[in-house]
């Protein structure tokens, strides 16, 4: 079978519903919750803003529009290289100058929920995504890895989803070997279900926020604050995750699906 047969075939089993389109976004509006950093740090991104323009009106009669305010790493986002000062001389480091084909590949999908029920702060190191692998076959170039820890069932409440306390906010998220083993796999990049792409306490690794500092060094994308990984297999799906083409754009909220087969 050629590649347009098999586009053929695929279009056919979209309509028939073989395929199934999975949303694997959050809503995106005023109560989504946002990523909040100490003020001595640094500046905060602001909330987020929808903003009537007209809706069968005066200043519109025939139609309905909105303007938004909001920030890049808003919602369910893309993180491209230039979002982390380690990936911030690549030319194709912003969201308008990386590939498209970058944007469409197999997704695996480590479940984590258990133990993060558990464990707020569960880490998942590189003897754990072996062990997937040892279940469910190998991680190969190009792919993506991401972290099923249901945690966007919290994400109705931005003080359950960000889940600080006075030592800072506490998410599950990788270790350094994680993100080192699967980058010596070749994986396209890293999603995680929480407001960022690292665990809460990951400032106090070495390197720090490894899924930051080593991904982006390495020209590789994150994806956050990613929803309803619990419907997808642990391999098999397609994930695609297209950022705005915002020039020198570091990112970008995302409507992230996947293509699972069914029957």
């Amino acid at each position: 079978m050629n590649a347009a047969e098999t586009l053929g075939n695929l279009a056919g089993m979209l309509i028939e519903g073989k395929v199934e389109v999975v949303d694997l976004s959050g809503p995106l509006g005023p109560d989504t919750p946002l990523l909040q950093l100490p003020e001595d740090f640094a500046k905060n991104t602001p909330k987020i803003e929808i903003h009537k323009i007209s809706e069968y009106d005066s200043d519109g009669p025939f139609f309905a529009w909105n303007w938004l305010k909001i920030g890049e790493h808003s919602g369910t986002h893309f993180d491209a290289p230039h979002h982390w000062i380690t990936g911030k001389d690549y030319a194709d480091g912003y969201t308008d100058s990386i590939k498209p084909q970058n944007f469409v590949a197999p997704v695996n999908v480590i479940d984590c929920s258990a133990e993060v029920a558990k464990n707020p702060d569960f880490l998942l190191d590189a003897a754990g995504v072996k062990a997937w692998e040892a279940k469910h076959g190998e991680i190969k170039a190009g792919e993506w890895v991401v972290m099923r820890s249901d945690w966007d069932s919290r994400a109705g409440d931005e003080a359950a989803y960000l889940n600080a306390d006075e030592t800072g906010p506490h998410s599950p998220g990788p270790t350094v070997d994680c993100i080192e083993y699967i980058l010596s796999k070749g994986v396209i990049g890293w999603g995680n279900q929480c407001i960022g792409t690292d665990a809460g306490q990951a400032g106090g690794m070495e390197p720090p926020y490894p899924a930051h500092n080593l991904l982006h060094a390495a020209n590789k994308y994150g994806l956050a604050s990613l929803a309803n990984l619990d419907k997808l297999p642990p391999k098999g799906a397609i994930l695609i995750a297209a950022p705005l083409k915002i020039v020198k754009g570091t990112g970008s909220p995302i409507r992230a699906m996947a293509l699972v087969a069914r029957g």
